[in-house]
């Protein structure tokens, strides 16, 4: 059975004091005495009443999950004000997706890069605070400062005409109703496939997600939406080498498409 860690006493205090409101002040508003809070605040109360919860939850703005299983101390103020504006759920609404980063000493979210070794590894600790921290970080200056972002390495020829081993960075995307058909993106997903690159389509009436790979050889397929776990819109891409030219294969392909779409307008004039 899994055990599960949770920060509601340390949120609660770092809620208070990011809020500058002393302990007095907030037990007060919350009508309970400033002994309780303290204790509330302390973890002394292993066992808090579930009016207590509701309390926090709705002075806060912030759900009880989130309250509970997120130490919302390493999310930063970007991710903490989406929290509070109800951005913490999935499509469905009926389950949090809550990301995790890390900050600078500035209170800026860093760009966590998910070296080749962490893939596997990845798609078990996306959500864990730990995990993320333990990740190699940068900062870029020249990124939006109103995103999260993420670097993601590529591996093998699906990714074509990008060069194999570049780096992706990538912005999470928390409403994929936002997506346009075709996107680019890095999508998280579960089982033995860790991470992929794609063009990606939204069919919302299917639940599912219709994935093309950037180099044509690869057949496009479709993945419910239960199977995936995150997304991440492609920004930039780093890389030591110069993709390379389209080859002539792909000439010779595209010139016969072309003069098969002219014998088939052709066609359709002389039969009219």
């Amino acid at each position: 059975m899994k055990n599960y860690k949770f920060y509601f006493s340390e949120n609660i205090k770092y809620l208070r004091e990011r809020a500058r409101l002393t302990q007095q002040h907030l037990a007060d508003a919350l009508g309970m005495t400033r002994s309780k809070l303290n204790a509330l605040e302390s973890g002394q109360t292993t066992a808090p009443r579930p009016e207590d919860y509701l309390k926090f939850s709705e002075f806060f703005k912030l759900s009880i999950d989130s309250l509970l299983k997120v130490r919302l101390s390493t999310l930063g103020e970007l991710k903490l004000r989406d929290l509070q504006a109800g951005n913490d759920v999935y499509i469905t609404g009926s389950n949090l997706r809550v990301l995790a980063v890390t900050v600078n000493p500035e209170n800026r979210e860093n760009i966590e890069y998910v070296p080749v070794k962490a893939k596997a590894g990845y798609r078990d600790g996306y959500a864990d605070p730990e995990y993320i921290a333990s990740l190699p970080k940068f900062s870029m200056p020249t990124l939006p400062a109103d995103g999260s972002f993420r670097m993601f390495p590529t591996t093998g020829d699906s990714m074509l005409p990008l060069p194999e081993g570049s780096d992706i960075i990538c912005r999470y995307i928390s409403d994929w109703t936002t997506l346009k058909p075709g996107a680019l993106c890095i999508i998280v997903l579960k089982g033995e496939q860790d991470f992929v690159f794609k063009k990606v389509t939204l069919k919302l009436d299917e639940r599912k997600l219709y994935l093309e790979s950037l180099n044509p050889v690869y057949e496009p397929y479709e993945v419910p939406l239960e199977d995936v776990l995150e997304i991440w819109k492609y920004h930039s891409f780093h890389s030591k080498e110069i993709p390379s030219p389209i080859s002539d294969v792909h000439h010779i392909s595209f010139t016969v498409n072309e003069i098969l779409t002219r014998l088939k307008t052709m066609q359709e004039k002389l039969s009219i």
